[in-house]
């Protein structure tokens, strides 16, 4: 039988067995030996025999108590971090088998990490020689296109075409700013940098990026919170982040419509939010919108490249908060970012 493969399984039927075999020849002696009386010494002798059975098997149990807080140990180092915790399994029997093979699966776990960190890297490195290649031959493209348009000043059809380029290479620019920093999220090769910053203040620096774009669009930005909420963070990812989110609500809204953008402090956390009252989200949607390059089949959107909200996540998640999204469809849209406060 496999369970009698554990030496301590063995040991265990083994002291069983001969305290029952020591009971049965006590009693056999006592009956040859005291016959009249031993009605009298068989009820203790198996009362001992019992006792004796659960010290036995107190003892076995506690053992095995000892092997599996043991093991656990190990398994919650390994989950802490400790890639190398393994456990103790140099023992015969189907408890050790089956650490055996947790050991197993954390040695492929290491593994497939190991592959994942690499290939990250290298789609990090990749990107950022890319970008860095698109750089000088950019940079051309605009001077050039900035040339022709001072020469088509005269000209309204060349001149339509050169604003229209500058828009293109201004989202080829953009893409691949995004990219770069995204696959550095992704590959932990940035650090997030966190120090007590004042979120009116950052909320007014984005209010003055975003301010030509609503005059020029007939939409209204607006701020509200209180002016001596803080918080722990990076303030340039932190920007970067809540930026995008209010660019997609621009890209979203119409002549009229109004994007706000709102903060608060409770005793636990701190809480932005931004809400247009735009076209809102398809429901259809919701559970994409930041999946990387992802296009709605209702968006009317096609400037969009689908890494703007993605980006905006992953840095919201790097400083350990959490994002959600609310939207109806004609009514608007609301992303609420929560993060832990520590004020």
């Amino acid at each position: 039988m496999k369970i009698l493969a554990n030496r301590n399984v063995k040991v265990l039927f083994g002291r069983a067995a001969g305290i029952i075999l020591v009971a049965a020849l006590f009693s056999a002696v006592i009956i040859q030996t005291y016959p009249e009386s031993s009605i009298l010494y068989i009820p203790g002798l198996i009362l001992a025999a019992g006792i004796a059975l659960m010290a036995v098997m107190y003892l076995y149990f506690r053992e095995q108590n000892r092997i599996m807080e043991g093991a656990v140990t190990r398994i919650r180092d390994y989950i802490g971090g400790n890639r190398d915790a393994r456990i103790q399994c140099d023992e015969e029997g189907e408890l050790y088998r089956l650490f055996h093979e947790v050991n197993s699966l954390a040695a492929i776990l290491n593994a497939h990490a190991e592959n994942e960190e690499k290939a990250k890297i290298f789609m990090k490195d990749t990107i950022s020689d890319i970008s860095h290649q698109l750089k000088t031959p950019l940079a051309a493209l605009n001077i050039y296109n900035g040339i022709l348009q001072g020469e088509a000043e005269n000209l309204p059809a060349v001149r339509e075409f050169t604003d229209l380029s500058e828009q293109e290479l201004d989202r080829i620019e953009t893409l691949v700013q995004n990219l770069l920093k995204i696959t550095k999220l992704d590959a932990g090769t940035i650090v997030i940098e966190k120090n007590l910053e004042n979120v009116s203040e950052m909320m007014e620096d984005i209010e003055k990026h975003f301010a030509y774009r609503a005059e020029r669009e007939g939409k209204k930005l607006t701020l509200s919170g209180d002016e001596t909420t803080s918080m722990q963070c990076d303030r340039t990812w932190l920007t970067e982040a809540v930026s995008n989110i209010i660019k997609n609500a621009f890209d979203h809204t119409e002549k009229g419509d109004t994007v706000s953008v709102t903060w608060r402090q409770t005793a636990s956390l701190v809480q932005i939010v931004v809400k247009d009252t735009g076209s809102g989200i398809h429901p259809e949607d919701l559970n994409h919108i930041f999946k990387r390059f992802y296009r709605s089949r209702f968006s009317k959107d096609t400037q969009g490249i689908g890494l703007g909200l993605p980006l905006a996540k992953a840095v919201v998640e790097a400083h350990s908060g959490t994002i959600e999204v609310e939207s109806r469809l004609g009514e608007g849209t609301v992303f609420t970012m929560d993060f832990l406060s520590t004020v």
